[in-house]
């Protein structure tokens, strides 16, 4: 039996699964534009641009595989979730949640635009403090957090640590005492929502590490273990339910338990908490069948949602926070490779392998993830075939786009892009056959620069002590 919610293993063997979407396009030269960023198009060559430069001219500056981020299309998208909440007459932070994307040039980005940002480990904070975030706008994440990790949190006035154990309640206060601070958190709850997603990123039913269950009374022993500490705040409560998700039903349970359980507690300790976070996971069009919402739609649901519910708790609303991570950087990016091998199968499929693969996107392998694909460097009128974009690694799973239809002229050399990469790609790339990790180049305006620069053997080498 797989662990999958969507078994893998017998659609290995499937030219296309039984009522799968997926059927030829009628034009294999058009651009959905609800998968590729907001300044892709074609040029009159039939050369994909974005930002107003061409792939080619990319690839040759840069080379392949490489993400190419369209800067425009993310600040965009950050300013209308910021916009979205704060024009719901509602208290409301966002908070971008870096675990999809972070660099520094990213935290400067999101500074400008006036998000906040949620992080989950020393290494994600370290980067945003080295960009200039500043402390309070920075919430740390995590279900095992180190004490070297809280400690740096600490010192640095981090605006909000979501507490996940009984063990971290209080060494977080042992840390926060012994610097003089009161550290203000919330308590992640585990809420019993299933969310309509993958297993493996469905994080608020009851089984699995994160947070502490409303059933049972582990939720509320964490607020009086957090009261009873002086040198801890206790702001609020945060819950979130899982990623890839298209509509706000499973929002509405949430805030009505974790509504439930700020009645608790005011019932029981005589305090109104301020805040609750109702996370993210909000999902983006990986293909054309994907029907993704907008921030503003989004943010009225969830104000109407915190304040119905809070009104028939007799609690004052409190501030709403979310965490879009891969809603803001999802869509902004694709990943550009050159098509090494064709190997046409007979009555199954053509098999197009890449100068990339599960190093650069472990998606497709680990959550069965679906892709578009295009022929971006040249148009063709060539005829639709059936293909599996493949990467180059040593592994029968290095799959990039499952299933897809490109152009029977595909030819060594031709450059194809897959859209929708810019959140959990680099972030999850790995040295998998010491492979190199492609860079992150940001594109505006008719100028491209490298924000995280690619790897090179010197790197590798350079871990290696020997």
């Amino acid at each position: 039996m797989s662990r999958s919610a969507h078994p893998a293993g017998p659609r290995h063997g499937d030219v296309l699964p039984e009522g799968h979407y997926l059927a030829p396009p009628s034009d294999l030269n058009a651009l959905d534009p609800k998968v590729w960023s907001r300044t892709v198009a074609r040029n009159a060559d039939g050369v994909v641009t974005v930002g107003g430069l061409d792939v080619a001219a990319l690839a040759e500056e840069f080379g392949t595989p490489a993400y190419f981020l369209d800067e425009d299309d993310f600040r965009a998208r950050a300013r209308a979730w910021h916009e979205a909440f704060s024009s719901e007459g509602i208290d409301a932070d966002v908070y971008y949640a870096g675990k999809a994307f972070l660099s520094k040039a990213i935290v400067r980005w999101l500074h400008e635009e006036g998000l906040s940002l949620d992080v989950c480990s020393g290494g994600e904070l370290a980067v945003a403090l080295a960009a200039g975030m500043p402390g309070h706008r920075i919430a740390l994440h995590g279900n095992n957090k180190s004490p070297y990790e809280l400690e740096q949190a600490v010192k640095a006035g981090v605006g909000h640590i979501v507490v996940d154990s009984y063990q971290e309640i209080d060494r977080l206060a042992a840390i926060a005492e012994s610097q003089g601070v009161r550290q203000p958190v919330l308590i992640r709850v585990t809420v019993g929502v299933e969310a309509h997603t993958h297993e493996f990123i469905a994080t608020a039913h009851e089984d699995q590490k994160f947070g502490l269950s409303l059933n049972g009374g582990a939720a509320a022993e964490a607020v009086r273990r957090t009261l009873a500490h002086g040198s801890l705040e206790l702001r609020g409560i945060h819950s979130h339910i899982g990623s890839q998700i298209f509509d706000t039903a499973g929002f509405e349970v949430a805030a009505r338990r974790v509504v439930g359980l700020l009645a608790e507690i005011r019932d029981e300790h005589g305090i109104e908490l301020p805040e609750i976070d109702l996370g993210g996971g909000l999902g983006i069009a990986y293909t054309s069948e994907d029907d993704p919402r907008e921030p503003a739609e989004i943010a009225a649901s969830l104000a109407e949602i915190v304040r119905r519910e809070c009104a028939a708790a007799n609690l004052r609303a409190p501030r709403l926070s979310v965490e879009p991570g891969r809603a803001i950087v999802g869509p902004t990016a694709f990943t550009l490779y050159e098509v090494g091998t064709i190997k046409p199968l007979e009555h199954l499929r053509t098999y197009v392998s890449v100068d990339g693969g599960m190093s650069d996107n472990i998606r497709t392998a680990l959550y069965d993830a679906e892709y578009s694909v295009a022929l971006v460097s040249r148009t063709s009128g060539a005829e639709p075939m059936l293909v599996r974009v493949v990467g180059k690694h040593c592994e029968s799973g290095d799959i990039v786009v499952r299933d897809a239809f490109l152009p029977a002229d595909l030819a060594a050399g031709d450059l194809i892009a897959v859209p929708a990469t810019g959140a959990y790609c680099r972030s999850m790339a790995s040295n998998y056959n010491h492979a190199l990790k492609p860079p992150v180049v940001a594109v505006r305006d008719g100028s491209a620069r490298v924000i995280v620069r690619r790897e090179t053997e010197e790197d590798l080498l350079r871990l290696d002590i020997g």
